[in-house]
């Protein structure tokens, strides 16, 4: 078999959830499963690029995994007697490896309900985000560590607990029923929109953007898209996305400052991340009914199809902020509302509609609150007001590239005195 195009790494990551849900729906034993995935895994990373592709890498995948798990079963089992008690449970069949010729387990691809179990409403958001990314995105433990900037012990027991919590709710291997599945599904998307929020702006730490997580987050809301093509809110995520990301060349300058939104080079932006997210957010609200990240979507691609800042359609973005306000009811979705009533009716409108967020304790003392108060105040040329809310909102964030923007504007507009 020729190599592929793409890197032994990136197959790795495409396979890890299909490998894992063979294991995980045959032997119900998730958390024994994704550690006998991830021997299987580091087995490969170490042998394919040196001996080269096997020419089904799935099936070889499979194979190892189901040796070590069977091993690992076994071991378990002599210690806790866990043999008895799965031999009442399953055939005995299922604690063998199954032949190279048997397609019915192997072929199917389980990604969306690994999606479902990693996000489990019994799991904490941060358990499910780190599940997510070690079980369907394939990362390993020292990758996400990295990239929420903890110890890798620490995620490592973050992942253990998530797992140990897995096994002993009992939660069975399948997709939840009807009646749960969205809710459930609405849980799955909101983890996935979190892991892109911070891939795109890191909320801690030297860099704006972690192109790692931002990038897995699309690949895994194109799986689930591709398993639901006609929910209308998983489009509207994925369409999101594209549409955000489409624009990461042109937010960071030369060395590597942060460039807002009105001040990027829009030729730098991808126009065939736009044209995929405007098609897929258009077929989704045509066919409605429109959810909050359909609309998140539809207000990107009113900026993305804009040819400049000037040209950007204002009053539809109004328009859009409102219906989402009422759908969600999330503050920074009324941040962002106030916003666009300033662009449309004036900085002091703008600045009233600011001021009854004052008393939202969501919003009490977050930077973004002041970020948007001193732009409203410059805009409205109150010089002295802006200056302050800059400071104000740099002192608050824990994003280093954010803090540096925002003292540059405070300092530009304080003049050489400041």
């Amino acid at each position: 078999m020729t190599a592929p195009d793409r890197t032994v790494e990136d197959l790795l990551r495409e396979l890890a959830p299909q490998v894992l849900g063979v294991l995980a729906r045959r032997f119900g034993d998730f958390a024994t499963a994704e550690d006998a995935v991830q021997e299987a895994l580091l087995a490969a990373a170490t042998q394919w690029p040196a001996e080269g592709l096997p020419e089904h890498p799935r099936g070889w995948l499979v194979q190892v995994a189901y040796r070590r798990m069977i091993e690992l079963v076994r071991a378990e089992a002599a210690r806790r007697d866990r043999e008895d008690r799965a031999a009442r449970r399953e055939p005995g069949h299922r604690h063998a490896t199954p032949a190279a010729d048997e397609p019915s387990t192997a072929d199917r691809d389980d990604t969306l309900v690994l999606l479902f179990l990693c996000c489990h409403p019994t799991l904490s958001t941060g358990s499910a985000i780190a599940l997510t990314l070690r079980a369907v995105g394939g990362l390993s433990t020292a990758e996400i560590a990295r990239a929420f900037l903890v110890p890798e012990a620490t995620m490592a027991q973050r992942i253990s607990r998530a797992k140990q919590r897995i096994r002993d709710s009992g939660i069975p291997f399948r997709l939840p029923d009807p009646a749960e599945r969205e809710q459930r599904l609405a849980t799955v998307l909101h983890v996935l929109y979190l892991i892109f929020t911070e891939g795109h702006s890191a909320s801690i730490g030297p860099d704006l953007r972690r192109a790692d997580l931002s990038e897995e987050s699309v690949r895994l809301t194109r799986a689930v898209h591709a398993l639901l093509p006609d929910d209308g809110e998983v489009a509207g995520l994925l369409a999101l996305m594209l549409l955000t990301d489409a624009r990461a060349a042109a937010r960071t300058g030369p060395s590597g400052e942060l460039i807002s939104l009105a001040d990027q080079d829009r030729g730098r932006w991808d126009p065939s991340a736009i044209a995929e997210g405007v098609a897929l957010v258009t077929r989704a609200m045509a066919r409605g009914p429109v959810g909050p990240y359909q609309l998140q979507a539809a207000v990107a691609a009113l900026h993305d199809e804009a040819p400049s800042a000037e040209a950007t359609d204002w009053p539809q973005i109004l328009a859009l902020y409102g219906v989402l306000e009422r759908l969600s009811g999330n503050p920074v979705v009324a941040l962002n509302r106030a916003v666009a009533t300033a662009m449309v009716h004036g900085p002091a409108v703008g600045l009233d509609a600011l001021a009854v967020l004052d008393a939202d304790p969501r919003l009490t003392g977050h930077h973004r609150l002041h970020a948007a108060r001193a732009h409203l105040y410059e805009l409205a040329g109150d010089t002295p007001s802006a200056v302050a809310h800059y400071r104000a909102a740099a002192d608050r964030t824990t994003s280093l590239p954010e803090q540096h923007y925002l003292r540059m504007r405070a300092a530009r507009l304080d003049g050489p005195a400041g």
